[in-house]
């Protein structure tokens, strides 16, 4: 009983630092700025058409919950971090896009069974850190023969390979959470849905961003702007010596990708589709 109880002190706490850690900075600016394509693309491989009810998980600032929503569909985004709802308010408004934004866990969401007929999310469930959990709640709010969409970066692309930079500087995961980037691999993905989801279609894509020019202005915008960036930069800030060393590895690995993609940079992401059985 008294582990029991450990353990769901220890999960709110988890809970807790990610709610904050994606409230730092302008996640708006990154959404905005470098990843606008990718909500309408996941929205298109979803097959999102006027009617039908949506389920944006780890929705953000409404990424793909407002593309969902300009084609008629009616659409929830649900969030661990609310803060993140009034930029995307205000950015449904401008475009005219119906969104009804709801605070939630990836983990436990806040929905009866077979509730949507899509449920998607760009970037976003990949975050939770138990991935069987919120590939459950994923599966369990689709209604049988609905689609589900996941969109996430991949271990070998570029954001991977950012976690992968900024792992050593930052403070050991709790056991049992997983690395974000496994869901941008497709054998991790069907492992986690098993067979409660069928006709599977799953493929890689890049996206080119061309933001950055120079090493330090990738540097310098995730480090103002990424939630994950400022958290691990502001656990460094007593130690000059180890926040210039992650200065010098994120120079590093901006260069090896703006070299490798002149005029700009590609980053890989992971789109899987599917139907839920039933």
């Amino acid at each position: 009983m008294t582990e029991a109880i450990g353990a769901v002190e220890a999960d709110r706490a988890l809970k807790s630092k990610h709610r904050k850690m994606w409230a730092l900075g302008d996640y708006a600016a990154v959404a905005a700025q470098l990843i606008p394509s990718l909500g309408p693309l996941l929205v298109e491989a979803c097959g999102v058409r006027a009617g039908t009810r949506v389920l944006d998980i780890a929705a953000g600032t409404g990424n793909a919950a407002i593309p969902a929503a300009a084609t008629g569909a009616e659409v929830v985004a649900v969030d661990l971090t609310p803060e993140l709802f009034e930029a995307g308010r205000r950015l449904a408004a401008e475009r005219g896009a119906a969104v009804d934004w709801r605070e939630g866990d990836a983990e436990a969401l806040p929905f009866d069974d077979a509730t949507f007929d899509t449920v998607l999310s760009c970037v976003g469930i990949m975050f939770a850190p138990h991935h069987q959990a919120a590939a459950d709640e994923l599966v369990r709010v689709c209604r049988p023969g609905g689609t589900v969409g996941v969109l996430s970066w991949t271990p070998e692309g570029f954001i991977g390979e950012l976690f992968a930079t900024m792992k050593p500087y930052a403070p050991a995961p709790p056991p049992g959470a997983q690395p974000p980037p496994l869901w941008g691999r497709g054998d991790h993905v069907r492992e986690l849905l098993g067979d409660r989801v069928t006709d599977l279609d799953v493929w890689t894509g890049t996206l080119h961003v061309d933001r950055f020019v120079e090493p330090t202005q990738f540097r310098d915008f995730f480090k103002a702007n990424y939630g994950p960036t400022i958290a691990v930069y502001r656990g460094l800030a007593d130690d000059p010596t180890r926040t210039a060393a992650l200065d010098n590895a994120l120079d590093a690995l901006a260069q090896r990708h703006l070299t490798a993609s002149a005029g700009g940079m590609d980053w890989e992401y992971l789109v899987v589709t599917g139907r839920r059985v039933g």
